[in-house]
């Protein structure tokens, strides 16, 4: 395939916004069509958008990008988790052990205005609200699209189709009936809820609790846990099951709201005055994983972000993961010279074990931050993970710190991570305590299963 004329991307949310960026500076011709119109200036429905956390991929894409200076004036640090016990005491459980291992709390909203601004200046990126993708003709190069703010249709031509438009991508739909391929959609039995924890005073602002942290509530079968926001406020996201005995079906009404809240998280109650009015009037949202079993269609298409592998939001990578596609295609232009047919397919053998890899593991944080948190098995195998990492740094990081801190792949993560853990489970049996772990056998273990790592570069 000869450089493309004119590239489509449907979708103009975080992923398609910065993609557009890098293309644009790259002297690509495109326009974007976004079925939503400008958030620039219309509100955001509330209660259907979890804050985000960025973090290590996230900020190497937006420093290839040159936003990073920019996006930095939206960021709050957060430390680590601030756990508030079932019993009513408090713990501070760091993310790592050096100063600058810590994750940011941003808005979505206002990262997404500031890439859509940044987009619109990256000459020549066009973005076009209020226009829906109805249909995909591969062959003919075309788009059917309906102007939904002045009820016509129209079609418009491509060379390249990038589709950065969210879950529930048409874009995805028509790659995959052309290829034949298959995508599977497996929805969590477990919902969430946005209510709002406001700042200390509304005129002031300031802070009710510790901004610098991501606060949890973990009970075990649900959680709570709140972010920080610029304003002094934060923002609180109920997960819990849709079903059963304590399940979002069983708070029908304001007394079992009330009831739940005030048996089971009693601090953070004194914290939501608008607690009935948040949670029966903002939507109650799923929680899903997005596989797909092919990522490209011949040299016509390409489809990334949550469009190809959606996650649930439980280690903090669903942004991360989605700007860091933006970041391994720009990297694989440069390899092969913008042939994009030896692109899309390295891309897709690259990307989509990754990306298998990390909703893996942000199923299973999600039992970690509502359950595992307050075991202490798990937190001397913390401990001890930390000590490990400290006497062989080159060999020994910590799964969370290899994902958040890091730009490893993840598939790579996640395999280390497992030996990590079976190191680290045959240490503390019989153990109580880390003065009693036998560290001439942890030497010997970490010697024999993990082989140095370099952490220097992503590929």
């Amino acid at each position: 395939m000869s450089k493309p004329q004119k590239i489509l991307i449907s979708g103009a949310g975080l992923v398609g916004s910065l993609l557009s960026v890098l293309l644009g500076r790259r002297g690509y011709e495109v326009a974007i069509f976004e079925r939503r119109p400008d958030m620039r200036g219309v509100e955001v429905d509330s209660g259907r958008s979890i804050n985000l956390a960025l973090s290590s991929r996230g900020i190497h894409a937006l420093e290839q990008a040159g936003l990073i200076d920019d996006v930095r004036k939206l960021l709050i640090p957060m430390r680590g988790r601030a756990l508030h016990l079932s019993g009513g005491g408090k713990e501070f459980s760091s993310y790592g052990q050096r100063e600058e291992e810590l994750i940011y709390s941003v808005s979505r909203r206002d990262l997404n205005c500031l890439m859509m601004s940044a987009a619109e200046e990256a000459e020549p990126v066009d973005i076009l609200f209020n226009q829906s993708v109805e249909q995909v003709d591969f062959e003919k190069g075309e788009l059917a699209i309906v102007d939904l703010q002045n009820d016509h249709s129209y079609r418009r031509s491509f060379d390249l189709l990038i589709g950065a438009d969210g879950a529930g991508s048409p874009t995805r739909d028509a790659l995959l009936a052309a290829n034949g391929g298959e995508c599977s959609v497996d929805f969590l039995d477990h919902d969430y809820k946005e209510l709002e924890i406001p700042p200390l005073n509304s005129e002031a602002g300031g802070y009710q609790i510790e901004p610098e942290a991501l606060h949890i509530w973990p009970r075990g079968g649900y959680m709570l846990i709140a972010l920080p926001n610029q304003d002094g406020s934060f923002t609180v996201t109920l997960f819990m099951p849709k079903q059963g005995e304590i399940s979002f079906e069983k708070l029908e009404n304001a007394d079992q709201l009330n009831a739940f809240f005030e048996a089971e998280f009693p601090s953070a109650k004194r914290l939501i005055p608008d607690l009935e009015s948040d949670f029966f009037a903002n939507a109650q949202g799923r929680l899903g994983t997005v596989r797909c079993s092919k990522w490209y269609y011949q040299d016509k298409a390409l489809i990334l972000g949550d469009a190809s592998h959606a996650i649930v939001p439980f280690h903090g990578q669903g942004m991360n993961s989605g700007f860091e596609d933006c970041s391994e295609l720009i990297r694989l232009l440069d390899k092969h010279n913008d042939d994009w047919s030896v692109v899309l397919p390295e891309f897709d053998r690259i990307r989509r074990p990754n990306a298998n890899a990390i909703a893996d593991m942000a199923l299973e944080n999600y039992v970690t931050m509502r359950e595992s948190v307050t075991d202490s098995k798990f937190q001397l195998k913390k401990e001890l993970g930390f000590e490990l990492e400290r006497r062989f740094p080159d060999r020994f990081v910590p799964r969370y710190s290899m994902v958040m801190f890091h730009l490893l792949p993840y598939a790579s993560a996640m395999t280390r991570g497992n030996v990590q853990q079976e190191i680290l489970s045959e240490l503390v049996q019989g153990v109580d305590e880390l003065s009693k772990v036998d560290l001439e056998k942890a030497e010997r273990l970490v010697r024999d299963k993990l082989p140095v790592v370099d952490l220097s570069r992503p590929y």
